[in-house]
């Protein structure tokens, strides 16, 4: 495919959004669109647009975006994409007077697949042009030509979120369906998708893409900006839209439309994409200097009967997926708990700073599972971990699938949550051969100040659990827990624990997968 055809894509697809409403044959306006040229001039808009565009997407087989470029843009070395620079001063808006501007994101090295930009004012959008005039080309690449980068391949945002002074970049997408964001004084951690599709299945994982956006221009004054994404892959198409206003907590309103090929067994919304290599509570890679490295220490669930569950992550020899039965799941999330420096010890990494991100779902969710994947890893450069919430019965081909849900990049979780929560867990080589001993420490109002020393119950299946002690801890202001696991000779073993006063349970649910290194 050239990249002339490329350019005429997006107005196939909005000659089809048109002829959805009843201003022509899809055949006749698919024609149409093959023969004329592609202009600069604004088209219509309305946030019907994209929804139409995925619908008449999906009753086609999927084609994939491709960009012919020239022998000197062909497989850019991360040196190479690093010297194309976006032209800070061409930034979207700058000067228009309202807390938002854009940067572009060029194609390159692994980032080779294109996508559309627009940008919406009004009841018109205008498509942006990837060129000389956005990006400045470094002596790294030789013979770029005037067209240069000649594609996008993502966007960020920029906004006074620190200081009112400064525009920061406060969320990033780029790459198939993936972004990221932070809220005030974070760095960049785990990521986000639009959908996950047969995730650490036989057969291999389906990655969907973005491959258009559509930005509103926000208002003087407005605290928000809208972005709509059409998503596009193997199995589905579908339309989203996001609603991202950056604070000390930057929020992310999604709603989504799928509109499937085919039936999807295997789905997964909400889905995150984190790291973790090492910490206390696993440490099957001892030879770091580092006590802990992690974007995110552990999965939390808030499920449909108000229990809330931490599960501490970990980096197995073997691939592990855990699921999580619920129905109508109040929130789920990877986070990172461990917020001192000395927790890692990494003057570039800055693990502490890393976001956790949850996910609070709009309307009812009804039955599924929220899943967990962890898999081996060696290094940090990789992501490793994967949550997502797996509906029990996924979309059916040939009909609209609809969800929407509420998305925080935070420091603490937005629930009201009383109990004691988990504040650290560690594990280490128990008394006798072939055990292990956990430390829990547990910090919350229910424990704070200790005025009654709470009931450890602790199982484990299959497996012995002894040992068991809980102490006041002075030090996190709570209270500590050990015990000692035999795992009698099995690889792997369940456990749970929560803390009790009488008959009533005043601690999240701690649960851990104890597996042979």
């Amino acid at each position: 495919m050239d990249a002339t055809r490329l350019d005429r894509r997006s107005v196939l697809m909005t000659a089809g959004a048109f002829a959805m409403l009843g201003l022509g044959t899809r055949t006749d306006m698919v024609a149409r669109a093959l023969a004329e040229p592609v202009t600069d001039s604004a088209t219509a808009f309305n946030p019907m647009l994209v929804q139409n565009l995925a619908q008449q997407l999906s009753e086609s087989d999927f084609v994939p975006p491709e960009l012919t470029l020239p022998d000197s843009f062909k497989q850019l070395s991360y040196d190479q994409f690093r010297d194309v620079r976006f032209r800070t001063d061409q930034a979207i808006w700058r000067g228009d007077k309202i807390d938002f501007e854009l940067q572009l994101l060029p194609v390159g090295w692994l980032y080779s697949t294109p996508v559309e930009i627009w940008l919406v004012d009004g009841a018109s959008a205008k498509r942006l042009k990837a060129d000389g005039n956005l990006f400045s080309i470094g002596p790294l690449i030789k013979d770029a030509g005037p067209g240069a980068p000649y594609g996008f391949s993502g966007f960020r945002v920029h906004g006074p979120i620190n200081r009112p002074d400064y525009y920061d970049e406060y969320i990033v997408f780029q790459g198939a369906s993936y972004f990221r964001a932070v809220g005030r004084g974070q760095l960049y951690g785990l990521s986000a998708r639009g959908l996950a599709i047969n995730t650490a299945r036989a057969g291999g994982e389906e990655f969907p893409l973005f491959r258009a956006f559509w930005v509103e221009k926000p208002a003087q004054g407005s605290r928000s900006i809208v972005i709509h994404a059409l998503l596009d892959s193997v199995s589905t198409t579908g339309a989203y839209r996001f609603v991202v206003e950056p604070g000390e907590a930057t929020t992310v309103e999604v709603e989504a439309t799928l509109y499937p090929r085919r039936a999807l067994t295997h789905v997964g919304l909400g889905p995150l994409t984190s790291m973790y290599l090492h910490g206390p509570g696993h440490h099957r890679i001892d030879d770091d200097f580092r006590p802990a490295v992690h974007d995110s220490d552990g999965l939390a669930i808030f499920n449909g009967n108000s229990e809330c569950i931490w599960r501490p992550l970990t980096n197995p020899r073997t691939l592990q997926i855990s699921a999580f039965l619920d129905t109508n799941v109040k929130g789920f999330g990877l986070c990172q708990r461990a917020r001192s420096f000395h927790s890692y010890e990494d003057l570039e990494a800055r693990y502490e700073k890393r976001p956790s991100l949850w996910i609070e779902p709009k309307g009812t969710w009804g039955s599924g599972y929220v899943e967990l994947i962890e898999i081996p890893t060696s290094v940090e450069i990789h992501d490793n971990i994967a949550a997502y919430w797996k509906p029990a019965t996924g979309p059916a081909a040939g009909a609209p699938y609809s969800f929407a849900y509420r998305m925080y990049w935070t420091e603490t979780l937005p629930i009201g949550w009383a109990g004691a929560s988990t504040a650290a867990t560690r594990v280490g080589r128990g008394k006798r051969d072939g055990t292990s001993k956990f430390v829990v420490d547990f910090t919350g109002p229910a424990v704070t100040p200790v005025r009654q020393l709470p009931v450890a119950v602790v199982t484990s299946n299959p497996g012995t659990v002894s040992d068991i002690a809980v102490h006041e801890n002075p030090e996190s202001n709570g209270v500590r827990v050990s015990f000692e696991l035999d795992p009698g000779g099995t690889d792997l073993c369940e456990l749970r624990l929560a803390l009790k006063l009488g008959d009533q349970q005043i601690s999240e649910t701690w649960l851990y997968r104890w597996t042979r290194s």
